[in-house]
């Protein structure tokens, strides 16, 4: 799908990856709505925006994806002013394992993209008056394989690669145009891997050398990934890990 003239909604999309994704749509001619918790940054980010690609095409609201009620008003809000619905990136998210943390973790990264999704297809399905779109689930490579140093953390992104997998393969889904794919980068350049160093992590040294090793992409890099996922139409189910040194691959399962 051409994104030029579509209407894409981000959850998390006022800086990092968020923001990224929220510029590369933008940039290809999409009209964006995206949310975030932090209204200040939402708002900082809202008027750079719009000071490049123009005051009718992006628009913010502060919403907590923990929360039914904010996120039906967010859906309800953009497919109002978008016109229709048709690119939904479920990116917001934490990292943090200690014991004050890890239950809103989990509230966050996997329970907050489920609840998006579930609304997503709600307004794409055309049987419910959408036009079709595609939702891309942000997880992570954490989600791929095991990891000691964040085990709440990989634990939730591997039940997201999992729920989303499970949901492309609804026949109800794709009878009406509605795809899902998966997006797992590993380290990029972001305040959730910056804060590393913060001790949000088991083992704070063992995690900042894994970064080191993986190494760390540009959120540009990464939006790439997910500007291919949505326009390739082919693409239902998928499921693409990008790193630093070994760039992008689709996981075969």
């Amino acid at each position: 799908m051409k994104v030029d003239g579509k209407g894409a909604l981000v959850t998390g999309g006022a800086q990092g990856l968020g923001k990224a994704f929220s510029k590369i749509l933008l940039q290809n001619g999409a009209k964006v709505f995206f949310t975030d918790i932090n209204e200040e940054v939402g708002k900082t980010t809202l008027t750079e925006f719009q000071q490049t690609y123009g005051q009718n095409n992006v628009r913010f609201f502060k919403a907590d994806v923990t929360s039914t009620a904010q996120m039906k008003e967010s859906f309800d809000m953009a497919k109002s002013w978008l016109g229709g619905l048709h690119v939904v990136v479920n990116n917001a998210g934490i990292g943090g394992e200690g014991d004050d943390m890890w239950e809103k973790l989990i509230d966050i990264n996997l329970k907050g993209p489920i609840r998006c999704s579930r609304l997503a297809v709600d307004y794409m399905r055309r049987d419910k008056g959408g036009e079709g779109g595609v939702i891309v689930n942000i997880a992570s490579t954490g989600g791929l394989r095991p990891n000691p140093y964040g085990p709440v953390y990989s634990g939730s992104k591997a039940g997201l690669i999992m729920y989303s997998r499970s949901i492309a393969a609804n026949q109800e889904y794709t009878s009406n145009g509605v795809r899902v794919c998966t997006l797992c980068p590993s380290f990029a350049d972001t305040a959730l891997v910056a804060n590393i160093s913060k001790g949000t992590t088991t083992n704070t040294e063992a995690a900042l050398a894994l970064v080191n090793q993986v190494g760390i992409m540009t959120v540009e890099e990464v939006a790439d990934c997910l500007h291919e996922l949505v326009t390739d139409d082919s693409k239902n189910g998928a499921v693409l890990a990008v790193s630093k040194h070994q760039g992008k691959t689709y996981v075969p399962f």
